[in-house]
């Protein structure tokens, strides 16, 4: 029988059920169903991936990352793998409903935007090409939170995403780890998830590590009654892995997230030590198949980790043990903020990782001492310090590290050159390089997106297009195709009445799918500047009522976004959108004119209903603030024109696009870089319109329940001790900002102008595949080969 027939699916299925949950398909619940098809599928694939899959090959690159957004898996892995029809003919054949299934998946949020979706889409792509990248994490019991909305408020919820098991994971228990602090030792235990690729028999793997106590269950102190401290080894270790950045505003969650780090790096230091002296005698050659990428700072101090095991478990010389780690190790930087390039207290290393601590202040002086040997200035030995102000600042030790530097965008790379790491830049300028970001267009078209991929498809007469999305560009031209551009409309359409539909069900609003749908859809941040766009929606809102716009072009302004728990003003800006979105939507004045969405819970597989409806796509953070971005990549390729600032890939979406074909406004970086004695007070009293809008962050025009909306307008004008007023320049970008929303609305009118430029963007996007970034990662920093 073959595996992959309706027959055998079937017969599987139904075995499933029976022997793991004795019931039949008739009284199965949908849960139970869904973890039996999927358990199936496993069966399927085991051939194809073996935990020990890396042993067989030479290099191997591996991706430590503290987040992965996966997004729900079902209906990516059977495209993948080639058995979508088969699966959804087999479940019609016994009367079963796939897309009721497909919503019984919880969509894991083990990671809070671009940086976990990122490393998601990396792991695609590898697996697609055949090359060996496997990646680490954490199993997040309760990943970030679920959000909800009550009273204007964000509101966080666990987000029980295990509830009814997880049956894509593998426990394998024998490979548990012991991570030690200093004052508790838990294990780590791996969850194995395998990664499947496009039309690929290599199926890598994805490790994500639970922490679990060495005592379960102190019995004694049980036994004495007193049963919380019999439970609270356990409570402390799964602490550990509860959630995705736990609150660190007082002393205990920067301990929390401290542990975090060590506790998976480790884990995955351990795991390939293990692995590499499985097969090699020594690990003198340990860099020699082994690539590892620090996604970001917080996996960095796995360069220490890896000394410490190194020298103190293997006893190897800690200067050999360094020329092997700066061989292994390559450094992703992802943010320009410098709040965001992690420093550490000094004091709670030597607290709770007392020997990484020593290791440290020995790495520091190592670097010192090769620093001078290279007759390198005093000035910029001192500037690279890991130890600085009582601080430990991983970005100098990641960088000290590594072989190779990256930034994520042409723009992002030449701001680290130039500016965040410069002093490094001007010591090793050979280490820095530039990968820009990019996203799979499986996941992003094939699956978001079927209507258009099918039209490319016919349009192409292939579809290789899914595994070479440059193939894109020999679309040149084809927006003057009658045919096609009508066909394109059509689709828009039908992606734009789906989200209304989504929206109506989740949110209860009702939007209007003739309206410009203008979405906005990323992590709550100041520099990304959602409120720039709630002040001109206000804008628009008072203009509408009082008789301004003589020829307005309806719109639905869609926002989505999660602020971090500890983030008051992020927070609050979240709060403003809702109370404006609550006024103009209970306004029957604006009906047919205006509406404004903030999606709940805002996670991959909304997102994978967003990114195809979208006419008008957002990027409108500071100019030299965002490193890359992915979504803007997503809009692209589903068709939508950018409104933003050049910033980020944005940049490089101009260069590939044209800039006629988008609609760009605001300060460019290098201006606001040269911008000496910015004073926002100017333009909030000269751009006509903008101090109402400002005010009604105070005014009574909306309600102020803790005051944060009085903050969030002071530093919008006055000094706050370091931090200068406006620092991400809104109120000097409000004008441009306004001046390009109303070409925006101009533009829609011609629909087939409009049309045109959305099909320009879409042919253009081929640069902005994840199969192109991870084929600049092999080529240019791992160094690693394809399986056969």
């Amino acid at each position: 029988m073959n595996l992959f027939s309706k027959d055998a699916i079937i017969f599987n299925l139904k075995n499933t059920l029976r022997s793991d949950y004795a019931v039949s398909l008739q009284h199965a619940k949908n849960y139970e169903i869904y973890n039996a098809l999927v358990k199936v599928i496993m069966r399927l694939i085991a051939p194809y991936w073996e935990s020990d899959v890396e042993g067989r090959f030479g290099r191997n690159a591996y991706y430590l990352s503290s987040e992965y957004l996966m997004g729900r898996l079902l209906s990516n892995n059977l495209i993948n793998l080639g058995i979508e029809k088969e699966v959804m003919e087999s479940l019609e054949e016994i009367g079963l409903d796939y897309n009721e299934l497909e919503k019984i998946e919880a969509d894991a949020g083990l990671g809070s935007g671009g940086l976990g979706r990122l490393a998601a889409c990396f792991l695609d792509s590898a697996a697609t090409q055949h090359y060996p990248l496997h990646g680490y994490g954490i199993r997040y019991e309760y990943g970030i939170f679920k959000q909800e909305f009550k009273d204007n408020q964000q509101i966080e919820k666990a987000d029980n995403w295990l509830r009814y098991g997880e049956p894509w994971s593998i426990r394998r228990e024998s490979e548990k780890k012991i991570i030690s602090f200093s004052d508790q030792m838990v294990f780590a235990v791996p969850y194995d998830l395998p990664i499947v690729g496009y039309e690929s028999k290599v199926i890598n793997t994805l490790r994500l590590w639970r922490s679990e106590p060495i005592e379960e269950f102190n019995f004694a102190l049980f036994n004495d009654q007193d049963y919380d401290m019999a439970l609270q080894e356990k409570n402390r270790a799964e602490d550990i892995s509860r959630v995705l950045y736990p609150n660190d505003t007082r002393r205990e969650g920067k301990i929390l997230r401290l542990k975090q780090q060590y506790f998976f790096t480790s884990a995955s230091i351990q795991d390939l030590v293990q692995k590499h002296l499985g097969k090699h005698e020594s690990l003198e050659n340990f860099h020699e198949y082994n690539a590892l990428q620090l996604n970001d700072t917080h996996p960095a101090v796995a360069v220490a980790e890896l000394l410490r095991i190194f020298s103190d478990d293997y006893g190897m010389d800690m200067s050999l043990a360094l020329n092997i780690a700066q061989k292994t190790f390559n450094y992703t930087n992802h943010t320009i903020l410098s709040e965001a390039l992690e420093k550490w207290e000094e004091g709670l290393y030597q607290q709770i990782l007392p020997r990484i601590h020593q290791i440290l202040l020995w790495v520091d002086d190592k670097r010192r001492e090769e620093l001078f040997a290279k007759h390198s200035p005093a000035e910029l030995v001192a500037k690279t310090s890991i130890f600085s102000g009582g601080m430990i600042h991983m970005a100098n030790l990641a960088v000290f590290g590594s072989t190779k530097v990256n930034g994520v965008a042409e723009l992002h790379s030449s701001i680290l050159r130039k500016d965040v790491l410069n002093d490094w830049y001007n010591l090793c300028p050979e280490k820095f390089t530039n990968v820009t970001n990019g996203i799979t267009q499986r996941r992003w078209l094939l699956l978001s997106n079927p209507e258009l991929s099918n039209l490319l498809s016919r349009t192409l007469r292939s579809s290789e297009w899914i595994k070479d999305l440059s193939l894109l560009r020999s679309l040149g031209g084809i927006e003057y195709d009658p045919s096609f551009l009508q066909e394109f409309k059509t689709i828009k359409r039908i992606k734009k009445n789906q989200l209304a539909a989504e929206i109506y069900e989740k949110e209860g609003i009702l939007i209007d799918p003739n309206s410009l749908f203008d979405i906005q859809i990323k992590r709550l941040h100041e520099y990304k500047r959602q409120l720039l766009s709630a002040f001109h929606i206000l804008d628009l809102y008072r203009g509408l009522k009082e008789g301004r716009f003589t020829d307005f072009t309806p719109r639905t302004f869609i926002f989505g976004a999660k602020s971090a728990p500890g983030y008051r003003r992020a927070k609050g800006i979240i709060s403003y959108i809702l109370q404006l979105a609550e006024k103009i939507n209970k306004d029957p004045q604006m009906d047919g004119l205006l509406k404004v969405v903030f999606v709940t819970n805002y996670n991959v597989s909304y997102a994978q209903k967003l990114f195809p409806a979208a006419d008008i796509s957002e990027q409108i953070s500071t100019a030299g603030k965002e490193a890359s971005g992915t979504g803007n990549m997503k809009f692209m390729l589903n068709g939508a024109i950018t409104l933003g600032t050049m910033d980020g890939a944005t940049v490089e979406i101009v260069e590939e696009a044209g800039i006629d074909n988008n609609i760009i406004f605001g300060l460019s970086a290098e201006e606001i870089k040269n911008m000496k004695d910015y004073n926002p007070r100017y333009y909030y009293e000269t751009t006509p319109g903008l101090k109402g809008i400002v005010d009604s962050l105070i005014d009574g025009t909306f309600e102020d329940k803790d005051g944060v909306f009085r903050e969030i307008y002071d530093s919008l004008l006055h000094q706050n001790g370091w931090e200068h007023p406006d620092q991400y320049f809104v109120l000097a970008d409000y004008d441009s900002y306004r001046q390009a929303q109303n070409r925006a609305g101009e533009l829609y009118k011609d629909e087939d102008l409009f049309a045109r430029m959305c099909i320009r963007n879409m042919n253009s996007a081929g640069k902005f595949s994840s199969d192109r970034s991870v084929e600049d990662y092999v080529r240019n920093i791992w160094h690693i080969e394809k399986i056969d």
